[in-house]
């Protein structure tokens, strides 16, 4: 009888570490890679969210869109995302930092 209680708990033990073990890999390869270029994404702004300088030089720092959606304004995005994003349109594609 001990034995078999001893099974069960091993066996239970196990399942619980290979449930670990497969949520740890699916968390991480959840995550994208750090991307290799960024882009300026300009169109898809929330009023006060913008990364830095609107595209016209009304103004020159960051935080300062009055409106959302201006389409001078822009946040810098992953390469590859902006145009996937309902009205953005990429201004400028710049490397990452390594």
């Amino acid at each position: 009888m001990q034995n078999s209680n001893n099974k069960r708990i091993q066996a239970t033990v196990a399942s619980i570490l290979a449930l670990g073990v497969s949520m740890t890999a699916t968390s991480v390869m959840a995550v994208p890679d750090q991307p290799k270029n960024w882009e300026k994404c300009a169109g898809i702004v929330k009023a006060g969210m913008n990364d830095c300088g609107s595209l016209d030089g009304k103004h020159a720092c960051a935080g300062q869109a009055k409106v959302d959606n201006d389409p001078q304004e822009w946040v810098y995005v992953p390469e590859g995302t902006c145009t996937k994003i309902t009205g953005g349109t990429v201004a400028m594609i710049k490397p990452a930092k390594k």
